[in-house]
């Protein structure tokens, strides 16, 4: 017990310091972290509860079960707050293909297998191909739900008297040390370590949630505490040490069972799924028993909460176990760890780059490069309209869902680039945190609040330790400068094999509100004869960009530099936009940069567009107009009758506001240097599509 609660995965010895740096309060949030997940007031009385968490090392040994179990512990988290799940998000990333086939298809598999069975809709997500995560791939999950304010649950075991009753699944051997896996490097006996992976039932899990849902109709219960890593044990220490001077005695006799000669030992860690530990008011347990039945599932009653402060665990007569609360959840030493920073990665004369020959052809290799082609081949196995509260499908920058009953939307979005990381571990954090912001702002929503997982390698390694320092300071500078609090999320560490470490990867979750998802925005364009505008200033930022690997061969250089206060200046100018109905629709600069961006555009929306020649001013090369991969911008598309009004908006906030052509046809033409169909576009745009 000792052992998986003071593993890394669950303790958090080495990190827990650095994570105190990050912002977790501010006017919204009305749960930060240290419950099973966030929550933030979105108005209305509603509550939007999530979080995002990591099962890495299970998906590297069983693909499929690993990534659908992620899904549903996700879930549960969101459950176990009494929130309703609408949203599934996923964050992928994997070695090149065809090498890192089976991890690609069976993740992608088991995400949509889990989130399709269970009724809740994969909305959005990202997923990237490195060499580095080609023997550890990361699958990190994130689940969204709302509940009313005044019925947010907190798991703790309050109530000395009161009863623990596990319900859900029987409990089975699946799992038995997954904590502990999920602490360790991979080698190559890490696939005898497949029983460690637990085995989903998602249509069980469908019976579990009805049924919680089904408890906000009764007073009778106190908490619900998933049970995930570490199973029971985490469980019940989590759930009565965050009630002060609360213990908890357990009965294992009493743990319905699935295998025979199952010990104390195997009840206590199995991480069997689809389970829950409900903490009942004493004398109205049949009360809730008889919710449970009703969705056809297993309840027992297995212990009490106690006031002595002790983890009591019995197996009938005999005492098996007997541990102070506070040992299990806090007693973990702190690891005082080394940062030191490493070699710096290669450098780039961007001056001594060869010049664009055809930007075309370049541009066309770029769309067909596997970070950045369509994902409609992923998303399309997923379900993303069941629940009918989808308003912005997956395939732009941010998805959306509106709140029933009301006109408030939720943004939602997944973010992160482990190469800019790679590269500048604290302007890296940063950019995912900005582009995070910005995808939500395309959809005219507002950033409200940020869950994050930060993957990484092996911290007792000096440098991967100094990259998670820079990281959590970069993070926690963007967000405190962005007024983003980070009210929930998961470090996932030990992400290496014998061959190769991981970049460190943060991956940024975000949710975005706007008050009338009526005013949404999306990324195509809309109409023929509009403006197309680039919004914000292009510099020779080619460091660690996609043109750059794609044409050039090779990973160097900074990343894009970032300027927070013109983020912030030129999200205003959007929002300001969008809200007083000027803009047709908007899209975020990112990776592949300005004509990428433009190109998805057109194919986003069907609508070709047509521009003069770009002539950029030097010192700005027309590689780096073209490809360069600075932030702070992005392309919209207004009515001619808005032009006025956006060129004023722009000088208000002192912001560059550049006319790059109409909307027109079914061609993308910059004339005299770019001329493709928008057939041809999408033949190397779909190129995954299958």
């Amino acid at each position: 017990m000792l052992g998986v609660l003071w593993s890394e995965h669950c303790s958090y010895k080495s990190s827990k310091a650095l994570l105190r740096r990050l912002p977790s309060t501010g006017a919204r949030v009305v749960q930060g972290p240290g419950e099973n997940a966030g929550a933030v007031d979105i108005g209305e009385g509603w509550a939007a509860v999530f979080k995002i968490e990591s099962h890495n090392h299970p998906s590297a040994i069983e693909p499929y079960q690993g990534a659908a179990t992620g899904v549903g512990g996700i879930i549960r988290d969101v459950i176990a707050m009494g929130a309703r799940p609408i949203a599934l998000l996923d964050s992928l990333r994997f070695g090149p293909l065809p090498e890192s086939a089976r991890h690609f298809e069976g993740v992608v598999a088991g995400v949509g297998g889990y989130g399709n069975c269970i009724g809740i809709p994969t909305v959005g997500g990202e997923v990237y191909f490195e060499d580095c995560y080609l023997a550890n791939p990361l699958v990190n999950a994130m689940c969204v739900g709302l509940v009313r304010t005044d019925q947010l649950m907190r798991a703790r075991a309050d109530g000395t008297g009161n009863s623990l009753m596990l319900v859900g699944a029987d409990t089975g051997r699946d799992g038995i040390h997954g904590a502990s896996f999920a602490s360790v490097e991979l080698d190559d006996k890490s696939s005898e370590r497949r029983p460690a992976v637990q085995v989903g039932n998602p249509f069980l899990e469908k019976c579990l949630l009805e049924a919680c849902m089904d408890l906000g109709h009764t007073d009778a219960v106190v908490a619900v505490q998933d049970l995930g890593a570490a199973g029971l044990t985490s469980a019940v220490a989590e759930c009565a040490g965050r009630a002060p001077g609360a213990g908890a005695r357990i009965d294992v006799s009493l743990v319905p069972r699935r295998e025979r000669g199952m010990t104390p030992y195997d009840v206590m860690l199995s991480e069997s799924q689809e389970r829950m530990l409900v903490v009942v008011q004493r004398g109205r347990e049949r009360e809730v028993e008889s919710i449970f039945a009703a969705w056809d599932l297993a309840s027992a009653v297995i212990g009490q909460v106690t006031s002595d402060g002790q983890l009591t665990v019995v197996d009938g007569q005999d005492n098996v176990a007997r541990l102070p609360i506070a040992l299990l959840t806090e007693g973990a030493p702190t690891r005082r760890l080394m940062g030191i920073a490493p070699e710096p990665p290669y450098g780039l004369d961007v001056e001594a780059l060869p010049p664009l020959a055809d930007a075309g052809a370049a541009l066309m290799r770029l769309l067909a490069s596997p970070n950045l082609t369509s994902r409609r081949g992923i998303f399309r196995r997923y379900d993303h309209m069941v629940g009918d509260g989808t308003v912005v499908p997956p395939g732009g920058d941010a998805a959306m869902l509106r709140v029933k009953g009301t006109r408030l939307g939720i943004a939602v979005t997944t973010d992160g680039n482990g190469r800019y990381c790679h590269l500048d571990p604290h302007l890296g954090a940063q950019l995912a945190v900005a582009e995070a912001a910005r995808n939500i702002v395309a959809t005219g929503a507002r950033p409200l609040a940020v869950t994050d997982c930060l993957n990484f390698a092996n911290p007792d390694r000096p440098e991967v330790y100094w990259e998670m320092e820079e990281t959590i300071a970069g993070l926690a500078y963007a967000c405190r400068q962005l007024d983003l609090p980070v009210v929930s999320g998961n470090v996932s560490l030990y992400n290496e094999s014998e061959d190769s470490a991981i970049y460190p990867t943060p991956v940024v979750g975000m949710i975005g509100l706007i008050d009338d998802y009526g005013k949404r925005l999306q990324a195509g364009f809309r109409a023929e004869g509009d403006f197309v505008l680039l919004i914000g200033s292009s510099h020779n930022d080619l460091g660690g960009t996609e043109y750059l690997k794609v044409e050039h061969g090779y990973v160097a250089g900074r990343p894009p530099a970032l300027d927070l206060t013109r983020e912030q200046a030129v999200n205003r100018v959007i929002l300001t936009a969008a809200h007083s109905g000027y803009l047709h629709s908007a899209h975020d600069l990112a990776e592949g940069g300005m004509l990428v961006a433009l190109a998805e555009c057109c194919l986003i929306g069907g609508i070709g567009v047509r521009c003069p020649a770009v002539r950029p001013e030097p010192p700005l090369r027309l590689d780096a107009a073209f490809f360069g991969e600075s932030p702070s911008r992005y392309i919209v598309s207004v009515p001619s009758r808005a032009m006025p009004e956006m060129q004023s908006l722009a000088r208000r906030n002192n912001v560059e506001l550049s006319l790059l052509g109409l909307t027109s046809g079914d061609t993308l033409e910059f004339e005299g240097q770019v001329k493709l169909s928008l057939p041809e576009l999408r033949g190397a745009w779909e190129v995954m599509v299958s």
